[in-house]
C-alpha cells in the first residue's frame, strides 16, 4: 500500500466491564499507525464509561444518553468518524479481542479491490480453536441467517453476508448506501446492511489471514433476546425478499403465527409471550 488509509475502529459499549477493557487493551496491541478507537457508549449503568476514560486516555469516548440499539449506536460512531475523515470504519462488538495484524490484513486486501466494499476477519470462539464465524449465507425459505464455523485458511472469499461483530467498511459504502438501519434495535442489521451493499455492486469478503476472537456473552436463549431476534427478523424480511418468495414468506409467517398461537395455549411459557409481542409489535411499525 502506497498510504495508510484513515481508520476509525467504533466499539459500542454497553455494560461493558471486564469484556470492554480487554477488547481495548488488545487494540492497543494493533500494528496499524492512521488508526483511532472510539467507544460509542450506550448510556451503561456500570462504571465502564469512566474505566475506559482512566485505562485508556486516548480513545474518543460518545455518550449517548439512552441505549440507542446496536445500530443506533455505531451510527452515532460512523457519523463522528466520516466528519473526521476516516478511509473506513470497523465496527468491534465490546467481547472481542483482536490479532496485533488483525486490521493490516484487512486494509491489504480492501485496498487491491474498488469493488470490495466490507471485510470480515475469520472469528474464532474465544481463545480456542472453534470457529465462531466463517461465513454467512440466508436462507430465505426458513427466515434464517447461517453462521458458517468451518475452518478456513487461504485466499480471501466472498460471503453472502458478514457478521457486525467485526466489520470493516469502505467509506464509499456508507457514501452511497447509507448508515446501518436504526429500524433494527437488535440482530439483524449486518445481513441488512450486507445485502444492500451487495445491491449496490460491492463485495462482502472474508479475509481467513485476519484473527480476532469473540468472547460471545448472548449464547443462552431468553425472553428479550427471543424477541429482538424475531422481530428484527420480520423487519429483515419484508425489507429484503425478492419479489417472487414474497407469497412464501407470508404463508410461512402465517404457519409461525399459528404455531406460537398453539404454543401460547399449550402454556408454553416466557418464550412464547415474547415471541407473541414481536409478532404484535411488528404490525405497528411503518415502513
Amino acid at each position: 500500500m502506497k498510504k495508510m488509509p484513515k481508520v476509525f475502529i467504533i466499539v459500542l459499549n454497553y455494560n461493558g466491564g471486564e469484556l470492554i477493557k480487554n477488547c481495548l487493551e488488545s487494540l492497543e496491541k494493533v500494528d496499524y499507525p492512521n488508526l483511532h478507537v472510539l467507544v460509542s457508549d450506550n448510556g451503561s449503568r456500570d462504571d465502564s464509561v469512566s474505566q475506559v476514560k482512566k485505562l485508556f486516555p486516548k480513545t474518543i469516548v460518545i455518550e449517548n444518553n439512552s441505549n440507542k440499539g446496536f445500530a443506533g449506536g455505531n451510527n452515532v460512531g460512523i457519523e463522528y468518524a466520516l466528519e473526521k475523515k476516516a478511509d473506513y470504519v470497523l465496527l468491534l462488538n465490546q467481547d472481542t479481542e483482536v490479532e496485533p495484524d488483525f486490521l493490516k490484513k484487512l486494509i491489504e486486501v480492501a485496498e487491491k479491490d474498488e469493488k470490495i466494499g466490507i471485510l470480515s476477519p475469520l472469528i474464532y470462539w474465544k481463545r480456542t480453536k472453534q470457529v465462531w464465524f466463517s461465513k454467512g449465507s440466508i436462507n430465505w425459505f426458513n427466515m434464517r441467517t447461517l453462521h458458517e464455523k468451518e475452518p478456513v485458511s487461504g485466499k480471501p472469499f466472498e460471503s453472502e453476508f458478514l457478521t457486525g461483530c467485526s466489520l470493516l467498511i469502505k467509506k464509499e459504502v456508507l457514501e452511497k448506501i447509507g448508515f446501518l438501519d436504526d429500524t433494527f434495535f437488535l440482530y439483524w442489521e449486518d445481513a441488512d446492511f450486507s445485502v444492500r451493499a451487495t445491491k449496490a455492486g460491492f463485495k462482502s469478503i472474508v479475509v481467513p489471514e485476519s484473527v480476532i476472537y469473540h468472547f460471545e456473552t448472548s449464547e443462552t436463549m431468553n425472553k428479550n433476546k427471543i424477541y429482538w431476534l424475531v422481530l428484527s427478523g420480520l423487519i429483515f424480511f419484508k425489507k429484503n425478499t425478492p419479489a417472487f418468495l414474497r407469497p412464501w414468506i407470508w404463508f410461512f409467517v402465517s404457519l409461525r403465527k399459528m404455531k406460537n398461537w398453539l404454543d401460547r395455549k399449550r402454556g408454553k411459557g416466557e418464550l412464547a409471550e415474547s415471541i407473541y409481542k414481536a409478532y404484535q409489535d411488528y404490525e405497528n411499525i411503518k415502513f
